[in-house]
């Protein structure tokens, strides 16, 4: 079954730390929201990012394309991207990619906003 991909940007700590909830399929579909919605964010809220990917229940190549092309515009400002609420399974194919050599992975969102 097909999940609906949606996607909600949110400020935490205060509103000094933007997230992305990303629910659903992140596949070539997703592509164009996920990049609006980091591109809405304020250029000095920009430093650290969360993308929270708890109610996320699939993504393929292009997805993960799109996941490379956030890591890379952020390093080009001097920002972070982090990971939170990967599954297993999601945590084991960021491994593959080799995107855990690039983002800091979080257990989960709550362990992710009480870091610094």
């Amino acid at each position: 079954m097909i999940e609906e991909f949606k996607i909600r940007l949110g400020f935490e700590n205060g509103g000094a730390l933007p997230v992305i909830h990303i629910a659903g399929e992140i596949t070539s579909e997703a592509e164009e929201e996920i990049v609006q919605s980091y591109d809405s964010i304020p250029t000095d809220k920009k430093i650290r990012v969360i993308l929270n990917f708890t109610e996320t229940s699939y993504i393929n190549s292009a997805g993960i394309a799109t996941l490379i092309s956030l890591i890379t515009k952020s390093s080009e400002t001097q920002g972070k991207i982090e990971f939170a609420g990967l599954n297993t399974h999601f945590r084991k194919v960021m491994d593959i990619v080799g995107l855990t050599d690039f983002v800091l992975i979080h257990d989960s969102l709550q362990s992710a906003l009480t870091q610094s």
